[in-house]
């Protein structure tokens, strides 16, 4: 659940332009432990990520030690979570997980990995 549900994007209509067709991108979420990053990005059904943003999140997956995630689901009222997937270094996505207790189990699982040595 978003912790200020009447809390605004950021609107980038004052630089649209600046850098040609290039706009600062919105990231849903980020974690850091130990120098490894989780990043997610949340979309609703039938929700697509734009070109900009296709191109951030998989450039960020071929770094080393960080993780990008998808998520299917919203967070309006209550965490919902349909399905997410992993955006592999490769480009290809690998199906992590399709329900909310998923989603929690890998996030342990994501913080035990990172944890380690």
């Amino acid at each position: 659940m978003m912790r200020n549900k009447l809390a605004v994007h950021i609107d980038f209509k004052d630089i649209n332009g600046l850098l040609g067709k290039r706009l600062p991108s919105n990231i849903d979420m980020m974690m850091e432990r130990y120098g490894h990053f989780l990043i997610g990005e949340w979309k609703r059904d039938n929700e697509k990520i734009s070109l900009g943003q296709q191109i951030l999140l998989k450039q960020l997956a071929k770094v080393d030690k960080f993780t990008v995630i998808i998520v299917n689901g919203n967070t309006d009222e209550s965490m919902e979570i349909k399905k997410f997937w992993q955006l592999n270094k490769d480009e290809s996505f690998k199906l992590l997980g399709e329900s909310l207790q998923d989603f929690k189990d890998y996030l342990i699982r994501w913080d035990k990995n990172a944890s380690l040595p």
